[in-house]
C-alpha cells in the first residue's frame, strides 16, 4: 500500500481506541441483560453505534466517550446528549426495524458513556431511556 493510502498512526490507534471501547460498552450492556443485535449500523441517515434488544424492547445505544474532569466528584452526563441527537437516533432505529423485518413493543434509547480518568482507567456509565 503507498503512503498516501495509508491512514497516520495517531488516527489509526484513535480508531483502534474508539473500537475498544465501543466493544467494552457492548459487553457492559450484556453484562446487564441486554443482548447485542448489531453494532455500527449505517444508513444514508446516520449510524447507530449499538443495537440491543432486552426482553421485547428494541435499544439503540450512543457510546460517549469523556475525560473526567479535574476536581469534580460527580460528572452530571444526561445533558451531553440532545433532544435532536435523541429524535435522530429514534428515526434510525425505525428504519434498523423496517431493514430487518423485526417487531419490538418499544423502543428506547440509551447512553453508555466511557468516562477516562486522568489516570487513564476507564468506568462505564449506562444511562437508561435518555431520549
Amino acid at each position: 500500500m503507498s503512503p498516501e493510502n495509508s491512514a497516520p498512526p495517531a488516527a489509526a490507534s484513535t480508531a483502534a481506541a474508539r473500537a475498544e471501547r465501543q466493544m467494552q460498552a457492548e459487553q457492559h450492556l450484556q453484562s446487564n441483560g441486554l443482548r447485542a443485535l448489531d453494532r455500527n449500523w449505517r444508513c444514508p441517515a446516520g449510524e447507530i453505534a449499538i443495537i440491543a434488544a432486552y426482553l421485547r424492547v428494541l435499544v439503540v445505544c450512543d457510546v460517549r466517550t469523556v475525560q473526567e474532569r479535574p476536581g469534580a466528584r460527580s460528572q452530571n452526563l444526561t445533558g451531553t446528549i440532545t433532544k435532536a441527537k435523541s429524535v435522530k437516533l429514534r428515526r434510525l432505529a425505525i428504519r434498523w426495524i423496517i431493514a430487518h423485518g423485526l417487531l419490538f413493543d418499544e423502543l428506547r434509547v440509551d447512553v453508555v458513556y466511557i468516562i477516562i480518568s486522568r489516570s487513564g482507567e476507564l468506568t462505564i456509565k449506562h444511562v437508561s431511556g435518555t431520549g
